[in-house]
């Protein structure tokens, strides 16, 4: 099932409010994540991007920041398997490429990252565990 989101981007302050509620949500509740190592001083330099669903509600997040990296994708539940995770993903990947990054590349949590070679990214070295679970390093480079 795919569904239309709206998808914001912006500057933390424009979008924390509704990008807290995700993280806070998805990282610290369901996966356990210490509140003090979620939010972070990048923040503050990322260009962030928020998706809303047909009732103005935001259901899932991303961060791109300064060197390419893309990080921070969280959809709630109830947007899951929807589409909104691969609508952001593209979405922060074409302001990359507009803003002229060759590549990007991200930490995925190691059971996401089929999805992320289904948008061709490809794995580099080995997993590793950040805040207690299992990551791998994945990029993709623009044609």
């Amino acid at each position: 099932m795919t569904v239309q989101y709206d998808i914001r981007f912006g500057d933390w302050t424009a979008l924390s409010a509704d990008a807290k509620i995700i993280r806070f949500e998805v990282f610290v509740e369901e996966q356990k994540v210490p509140a003090e190592l979620e939010m972070d001083q990048m923040d503050a330099v990322c260009l962030h991007a928020v998706a809303y669903d047909a009732a103005g509600r935001p259901v899932g997040t991303g961060r791109l920041l300064p060197d390419g990296h893309i990080g921070r994708m969280a959809v709630r539940k109830p947007g899951r398997g929807t589409g909104v995770g691969s609508a952001l993903l593209q979405g922060l990947m074409a302001q990359a490429r507009v803003r002229g990054d060759r590549q990007v590349m991200l930490s995925s949590q190691t059971h996401a990252a089929p999805f992320y070679e289904r948008h061709g990214f490809v794995i580099e070295g080995e997993e590793f565990f950040e805040a207690g679970i299992s990551h791998i390093n994945m990029q993709y480079t623009f044609a």
